[in-house]
């Protein structure tokens, strides 16, 4: 069979590529293929659902933190075993790391990859108009591979007929199709976005419904027909090259699930065994491991299930002040502090490894691409050793005992804002807001690994 494979990008953001995305791998999935998932962006929800839909593992590509060779790689190894491939973009098609470039854009990695671009236009309160949004795209850069468009939230029949004649008329990619408005597919959402697929998992009857939606209201046969390619490169696994034989002790559960898939393989290529625990629920970290690594997720959501866990919390204090090796981002940087203070002022104590607290703000406190050099030698390498990564978080930290800890990074942000130094560090500990992604640098796991044997001490 041919391979088949494309982007679902939208018109802008809210658009509508989430849901078309799920209800085409559902769709796909239920005719028997083998669908891999991946996802344009740092993003970390829409895999999980991406995930839970298909059962294989998705992947973020991305353009401004990975290479292109990276993500060439790693599309055509991942494949190799694979019918087909559903790409969620990200953002608008044309968005990206800044105004004027395609860095990290939907676009940048549709040309990147050779990959043909369903458009997804929310074409509620529009009829003409819509052939005029849709030009403009296919026209804004031709040598992009437009295969053809999808409409959202459609009013009626007649709305689709009327959007299909304009753009028949005035347009050269066909339309495959567009879907009604439906409260069904309307996903809980919460302040980073979608609720996560560890919350919210959709049922049997959700996906078949998913599935049934897409394939009566689209023209599914000529979309596939549409985004024939070539066959990708087949590429060897990287052989493993182990720095030691290691345990680390990864924190997974509702609080905690914010992970780059590549950084937990990247681990293990390394020579890492992951243990994974739930802060929620269990009352020990995992003993005999030589390092912990807390990703991000939402412990403010679960704040008070986290300060009732007392043994949990002492468990990873008693650790952190043995001089157990801990990595932490974003959520974990808040579960390592003193309290999570929640917008009504409640306050929550946590493991209490760093001094501050955390303070959940009503606005997003910060958002966008990072890049942080190390400023000395430490956790993750030595000085000057540099990685690429995201921010984003609605909360932000305070103690005057954060003044004199140590910063482990210099960070510079959009069009190379320099100044600003992060990533915190007491003992063996470094947590930051910063989520790394390790096919940035693969010498920062490594480093880390090597960190851990080197403190050979054990968190049990």
């Amino acid at each position: 069979m041919e391979k088949v494979a494309f982007i679902v990008a939208g018109v802008q953001s809210g658009s509508g590529k989430t849901t078309l995305a799920l209800g085409l791998m559902a769709a796909l999935k239920r005719r028997g293929l083998k669908v891999q998932p991946f996802k344009v962006g740092p993003d970390f929800i829409d895999p999980g659902h991406h995930t839970h839909i298909t059962g294989r593992k998705s992947r973020n590509l991305d353009g401004w933190m990975l290479s292109k060779s990276y993500n060439t790689r790693l599309f055509s190894r991942l494949m190799r075993d694979a019918d087909c491939a559903v790409v969620e973009g990200v953002m608008g098609l044309y968005d990206g790391f800044d105004a004027l470039s395609e860095s990290g854009s939907t676009a940048q990695m549709a040309k990147w990859l050779d990959l043909p671009v369903l458009l997804v236009v929310d074409a509620a309160s529009m009829a003409r108009s819509a052939a005029a949004v849709v030009k403009g795209f296919e026209t804004f850069d031709k040598s992009l591979n437009l295969a053809g468009v999808v409409f959202n939230r459609l009013g009626s029949k007649s709305h689709l007929a009327i959007l299909r004649e304009a753009i028949s008329h005035y347009c050269a990619i066909p339309c495959f199709g567009g879907l009604p408005r439906d409260e069904r597919l309307v996903m809980p959402e919460r302040h980073l976005g979608l609720v996560t697929s560890d919350e919210n998992t959709l049922s049997m009857g959700d996906e078949d419904y998913l599935a049934e939606f897409v394939e009566s209201h689209l023209d599914l046969d000529n979309l596939l027909n549409a985004c024939v390619i070539s066959t990708p490169e087949s590429l060897p696994n990287p052989p493993t090259r182990p720095v030691a034989h290691v345990r680390i002790a990864v924190a997974r559960d509702a609080a905690f699930c914010f992970y780059y898939p590549d950084n937990l393989e990247s681990l293990e290529h390394f020579g890492a065994k992951l243990i994974p625990f739930s802060p929620l629920k269990d009352k020990r970290v995992p003993t005999g491991c030589h390092g912990i690594y807390l990703g991000g997720g939402y412990p403010e959501v679960f704040a008070e299930s986290l300060a009732q866990n007392e043994a949990m919390r002492i468990s990873i204090r008693e650790a952190g002040t043995r001089g157990c090796p801990i990595y932490a981002e974003c959520g974990g940087l808040m579960f390592l502090g003193k309290e999570i203070v929640d917008l009504t002022g409640a306050r929550f104590p946590m493991a209490g490894v760093f001094p501050f607290s955390s303070r959940m703000l009503r606005r997003f406190r910060a958002l966008g691409y990072r890049e942080v050099r190390l400023r000395e030698d430490g956790p993750l390498g030595t000085k000057g050793t540099a990685a690429r990564g995201h921010e984003f978080h609605y909360s932000d930290i305070s103690g005057k005992e954060t003044e004199i800890l140590k910063r482990a990074y210099e960070v510079t942000g959009r069009r190379g804002k320099q100044g600003a130094v992060e990533g915190y560090r007491i003992h063996n500990t470094l947590a930051s807001y910063i989520h790394l992604h390790f096919g940035s640098n693969p010498e920062v796991a490594k480093n880390w690994i090597a960190f851990c044997v080197r403190c050979n001490t054990l968190s049990g």
